[in-house]
């Protein structure tokens, strides 16, 4: 058998490191960490395409626009049709007094002294009053009364419900004088639940309370608000927000309105930075806003030995409009990935261009948005000499072994 020998001469190394770069070559591509700008350029047009998404620059104008928030949240609960806040409805519970003068129906030695405590003094007091127990209204929507039977409540208010006991007690009671004050209002109230300190039913009155003063009225929320999402549902449509989105007089603190139901939740929000970036990570907000400044300085921002500081993208996935990037579909929020009419949208930031900077600090990430800094064009021939030094070192080291 004959054994095979290295070969001495000089030019064996460049041998074997051709042979090298041929099978390289035909391995089809090189390690990355994902496409360059070019590629996803070209995959924009492409057939490949199949979501449809558009890139599109950000420069001053579209940066304002975004900045812009919609007066009015597209998918929000209608309002419901306006109703008095003071209408009475079933499992209401109230409280019922009744003033009479000269001969009383209900003040002290009628009888029903025992129930309520009248006030008044003799066998025939001048003037004399007395408080009902409790009065709930039942599913039908009646309460008891005294001399009348059972009285109908639900949908009045407490003057109408007044008016009502007082014309049924004319002609037996001398000028009756009825006052109603709701003592427990159900019907109208919100339902708090989750991550709140106090869950349960948050009484609504003529002040008009909106979503934030609820979760206020519940104990406030477990978590950062940062962390915390509230979900409204009204009858059968669902409207979600972040907490930290919301101020007192923004539109999106939406008014509440009678059996809406609130649901809050933990929810941390967070981007992913991939790509040639310092690190690539999931990074939380930790604060109510954040900018594409601080998302990418927080991590390490663009490799200094892979990147290509021209061509960052930001993936978000957008409501409305059929052509990303027009002022109008822009200005949408951002929306869920399952969302009807969703729209894949990308955005490039150029760091090579010093406004670029400037246009970072305005523009406001959204929770799940991609953040991809792509590789540059060099660096594929970088780590093709490396793979080759990989290769050769090797060979290189045993030649110099055997010459000696």
């Amino acid at each position: 058998m004959t054994l095979m020998t290295l070969p001495t001469s000089s030019t064996a190394p460049r041998a074997l490191a051709l042979a090298a770069m041929l099978a390289l070559a035909g391995c089809g591509s090189l390690p990355s960490s994902g496409p360059t700008a070019r590629a996803i350029l070209a995959a924009q047009d492409s057939a490949a395409n199949a979501l449809g998404f558009r890139i599109v620059d950000l420069d001053a104008g579209l940066v304002a626009t975004l900045e812009a928030r919609p007066s009015a949240p597209p998918s929000a609960p209608p309002p419901a049709a306006e109703a008095s806040l003071e209408r009475i409805g079933p499992g209401d519970t109230l409280n019922l007094s009744i003033f009479e003068v000269g001969t009383a129906l209900f003040g002290p030695g009628s009888g029903l002294a025992a129930l309520g405590g009248g006030i008044g003094a003799g066998p025939l007091p001048a003037a004399a009053g007395q408080a009902m127990p409790p009065l709930t209204v039942a599913a039908d929507g009646t309460i008891p009364v005294p001399y009348l039977g059972r009285l109908r409540a639900a949908g009045r208010t407490p003057r109408e419900l007044e008016d009502a006991v007082r014309a049924g007690l004319k002609g037996k009671s001398q000028d009756p004088q009825v006052v109603v004050s709701v003592r427990d209002n159900l019907s109208n109230s919100v339902m708090v639940m989750g991550e709140v300190r106090k869950p349960g039913r948050v009484p609504l009155s003529a002040a008009g309370e909106r979503l934030l003063d609820a979760v206020a009225l519940a104990g406030g929320a477990v978590y950062p608000m940062t962390d915390v999402s509230a979900r409204l549902t009204r009858g059968q449509q669902t409207r979600e927000l972040a907490l930290s989105d919301l101020s007192p007089e923004s539109d999106a603190n939406l008014p509440l309105r009678p059996q809406d139901r609130l649901l809050v939740e933990r929810r941390p929000r967070s981007y992913s930075v991939l790509g040639a970036a310092g690190k690539v990570s999931q990074v939380p907000f930790d604060a109510p806003r954040l900018n594409l400044a601080e998302a990418l300085a927080k991590v390490g921002g663009p490799g200094d030995l892979q990147a290509d500081p021209s061509a960052v993208f930001i993936f978000r996935y957008q409501d409305g409009g059929q052509v990303p990037g027009q002022a109008a579909q822009a200005a949408q929020e951002p929306v869920a990935p399952d969302t009807p009419d969703a729209q894949p949208v990308v955005y490039r930031l150029d760091l090579m261009n010093p406004t670029h900077y400037f246009l970072a600090q305005r523009f406001a990430m959204r929770d799940k948005d991609v953040v991809y800094i792509a590789n540059a064009e060099a660096n594929g021939l970088t780590k093709f000499v490396s793979i080759v030094n990989l290769l050769f070192s090797p060979v290189y080291t045993g030649n110099q072994f055997f010459r000696r």
